[in-house]
């Protein structure tokens, strides 16, 4: 489960919805200025498979570019990060699919 500032979205269902899309590159830079609020485990992200792909969800009620949500990855984005890998491998969740994984937030 992925929790930030009330809603939550559960990963495992995310990562079987996302078996339907395609993985793209994706520039993580709009993402880093999250990196204050999400924690990480330094030790963790310093081994995180920089190949697998991050699962990003639309946000509801926001226009792109700019809104998705990473719910699974942020130890691969820190990794980048202090590597200085400016892209990584991701995977776009549809409306739909957000709306299937999502746990809480939202006006459940």
């Amino acid at each position: 489960m992925f929790t930030l500032l009330g809603w939550s979205w559960d990963v495992d269902t995310a990562a079987r919805l996302a078996k339907r899309h395609p993985v793209q590159q994706a520039d993580i830079g709009p993402w880093t200025a999250l990196l204050g609020w999400i924690r990480t485990d330094p030790d963790h992200a310093a081994t995180a498979d920089l190949t697998r792909p991050l699962l990003a969800v639309p946000l509801p009620n926001t226009s792109a570019p700019g809104n998705h949500l990473v719910i699974d990855g942020w130890h691969r984005i820190r990794r980048a990060v202090t590597e200085g890998v400016a892209q990584l491998p991701a995977v776009f969740l549809d409306e739909g699919d957000e709306r299937a994984c999502r746990i809480h937030g939202g006006g459940l």
